[in-house]
């Protein structure tokens, strides 16, 4: 199969879709890989060590979006539409439920859209979404540090206190993958730091881990209220596999927020579980609302690439293998793959994306039958 691997033009993305490891995997088996020059600079990967794993370089975008299957890190942004075609396997986290263009986008052209965030194990596990979230999660403490600092809009207080003064008050919004890593970091900063998730018994998993380092709640209308209120830090980390993220804090909550209290959105990617979030840049991460300020990147781990391209290919690369070797019966044969696929000859195949957009849904073996 020919492979293309583009240079990621999402603002400050420096991840990169393959390592030259996962490269040599597909070159040693027969696969062509097309890599755009300077793909993997922001990841201290250079086009010479591409080459020795057997990749030719090409200069221009859509050399390597010429290839039968591309394979990225972001969803393409609008200046990609173009290069989207019916006989393309795109192949990355792609977060349709929140972002209706796109999913036009990829209806119209045919293309075959297999998600990162939807493959799904047998076990309900989510392979290729968890490094990166756990990358997110353990940033998000670190920015909330950051943001609550003065000196860029917030409260003025340091998240372990000193003997004499309280640590910071942070709320963790999910008990997943991220709100996991995140709570793992507070904690280890010092904070006094609150869990609610929906789910009792992974309530009850970081209750045993810490031993009353950390408090947990029943993730409610009532004990959301209860608890942001008092927050100098918020971390959303909501997660519904390939759907839209609920609001759980309204903007009518906000006036009865701390003034420079710090909203980091994880779930913006999902469209947020914040009312008020709009996704952001690395160039210009922050907003404020009725004096709280929000943090809503929509690439967290592009701020530290080397470390998250690594992270994600541990994951990627034995689906890519897979996909390079067989096209589609590997979509057929893996139920993995089955759950990450999204679109398929203009149809959704996913439900939560369909659901979001109120489109038809066609099930990914019953389209791929077709």
């Amino acid at each position: 199969m020919l492979i293309g691997l583009p240079k990621e033009i999402k603002d400050n993305e420096n991840r990169v879709g393959m390592t030259p490891g996962a490269v040599r995997a597909l070159t040693r088996r027969g696969h062509q890989v097309l890599v755009q020059s300077g793909a993997g600079e922001g990841s201290s990967l250079s086009d010479e060590e591409y080459q020795a794993a057997g990749a030719e370089i090409v200069l221009h975008a859509e050399d390597a979006w010429a290839a039968q299957m591309v394979v990225k890190v972001k969803e393409p942004i609008a200046s990609e539409y173009h290069y989207l075609r019916q006989d393309l396997m795109l192949f990355t986290y792609l977060h349709l439920a929140s972002n209706s263009l796109l999913t036009d986008a990829l209806l119209a052209s045919g293309t075959t859209g297999i998600a990162y965030e939807t493959v799904q194990t047998e076990s309900g596990q989510l392979p290729l979404l968890t490094p990166m979230s756990e990358v997110a999660g353990r940033m998000a403490t670190q920015v909330g540090a950051t943001y609550l600092q003065k000196s860029h809009g917030g409260r003025g207080v340091l998240m372990g206190g000193v003997p004499g003064v309280a640590p910071a008050n942070v709320v963790i919004l999910g008990a997943g993958i991220v709100g996991t890593n995140a709570a793992r970091v507070a904690v280890g900063l010092g904070a006094q730091v609150t869990v609610l998730d929906i789910c009792h018994d992974r309530l009850k998993y970081l209750d045993d881990i810490y031993r009353g380092q950390l408090q947990t709640r029943i993730s409610d209308e009532y004990n959301i209220e209860d608890v942001i209120y008092e927050a100098d830090l918020v971390i959303g980390a909501v997660l519904i596999p390939g759907g839209r993220a609920p609001w759980l804090i309204t903007r009518d909550m906000l006036p009865a927020m701390r003034k420079g209290s710090v909203i980091v959105d994880v779930a913006v990617d999902q469209g947020g579980c914040v009312e008020t979030t709009h996704a952001t840049t690395h160039s210009n991460p922050t907003y404020e609302i009725d004096g709280v300020v929000h943090y809503c990147v929509a690439n967290m781990p592009g701020a530290v690439p080397r470390t998250s391209t690594f992270a994600l290919n541990n994951q990627t690369a034995v689906y890519t293998l897979h996909l390079a070797n067989e096209g589609l019966d590997a979509v057929r044969k893996n139920q993995a793959l089955q759950y990450g696929l999204n679109t398929y000859g203009g149809k959704v195949t996913y439900p939560a994306v369909a659901e979001a957009f109120g489109l038809g849904y066609i099930e990914s073996m019953q389209a791929l039958a077709s």
